[in-house]
């Protein structure tokens, strides 16, 4: 087991991975928030382009599927905010002419054949190399601060951009932002899972999470957590068994998912029995009770008044016990329900 972090393409593998692990969720719950779970897969169908470009003049592929990520993303959040018919159209091209451009712009490069494509499609986490870590760790340094930072106004705007954009809010920059974040994540993962799979990164660890989770604060946590555990134990089951690293940390993410998911269900269950039990629990009273005495002579109708008269018309403290109005006093009921309110007049 130890001798498994002493090479060193080893251990630039699982600090890749955990840079992965943490990123992809922090940016996936605001995909996932605002019902765009598959807006990573489309960039990383663009993402190709920018792979492809990098291979034909020689350049770091990473930066290139930054930069055409990032205008892709651009491209795409204007198309979606207009709302027109033909917006889904344009997207669907946008994607498919990604991927195919970045196939041809593959072929047309002499340095690059069918294994270094096949390395960016379904990720290669073994083969990062130490700038290809500098930059993903430089990458999701940005993202990480940028989402944890706007966190209140990211998620503003993925719940109701009409009331974001009524308090105040820059609807259109934050919007333009969080697709650009997208798109950065897609280029830190891509050499980790792979473009054809950075999507499921993304929006699994989400969906696991909110399977046990209330808020939106747990789930982000729970998610990154997640996250980070699917892809260094993947990392460990591709180097033990000898598996592509990106399918066994996808599936590993869906296991997790399975896995909360049959807890999920008997946790609903006996958090919808307390709720039950809070809603028909001890009976109180609010009327004036009478106390334990023996010389007490009892009380008239007239008594159940919250001025603690005895049955003589004066007042006997010792003998009764006074209610105020909205205090509750609790009576020997045997567990029926009973409230009293507005009798102690």
């Amino acid at each position: 087991m130890i001798e498994m972090f002493q090479p060193d393409f080893m251990q630039r593998a699982f600090l890749a991975a955990l840079l992965v692990g943490i990123t992809a969720p922090s940016v996936g719950i605001y995909l996932v928030q605002r019902r765009q779970a598959l807006m990573g897969d489309g960039i990383g169908h663009v993402a190709l382009t920018g792979v492809g470009l990098g291979f034909l003049f020689q350049a770091n592929p990473i930066w290139m599927a930054v930069l055409v990520c990032v205008l892709g993303a651009i491209v795409m959040e204007l198309v979606r905010a207009r709302g027109n018919q033909r917006g889904d159209i344009a997207l669907a091209m946008l994607f498919y002419g990604g991927m195919a451009g970045g196939k041809l712009l593959v072929s047309m490069s002499s340095q690059a054949g069918s294994g270094s494509l096949e390395s960016y499609l379904w990720g290669s986490i073994l083969t990062v190399s130490p700038g290809d870590l500098a930059v993903i760790g430089g990458l999701a340094a940005v993202v990480v601060a940028v989402t944890a930072g706007l966190r209140r106004q990211l998620f503003a705007v993925c719940q109701d951009e009409e009331f974001a954009r009524v308090t105040g809010l820059p609807v259109r920059v934050l919007n333009l932002l969080l697709a650009v974040m997208a798109a950065v994540t897609v280029t830190v993962a891509m050499r980790v899972v792979g473009l054809l799979l950075v999507s499921a990164l993304m929006v699994v660890p989400v969906a696991a999470a909110q399977q046990l989770t209330r808020s939106f604060a747990a789930t982000q946590a729970a998610a990154v957590s997640v996250g980070v555990v699917t892809a260094l134990l993947g990392v460990g089951t591709s180097y033990e068994a000898d598996l592509p690293s990106g399918p066994t940390i996808v599936i590993l993410a869906i296991l997790a998912f399975a896995l909360f998911s049959a807890i999920a269900a008997p946790l609903a269950k006996r958090r919808h029995r307390h709720r039950a039990a809070a809603e028909h629990g001890p009976a109180v009273c609010d009327v004036a009770l009478p106390v334990q005495n023996p010389n007490a002579q009892g009380l008239s109708a007239q008594g159940l008044s919250a001025q603690g008269l005895s049955a003589d018309g004066k007042e006997n403290a010792a003998d009764t016990t006074r209610a105020t109005a909205g205090t509750a006093v609790k009576a020997p009921l045997s567990g029926e329900t009973l409230s009293s309110r507005g009798l102690a007049q």
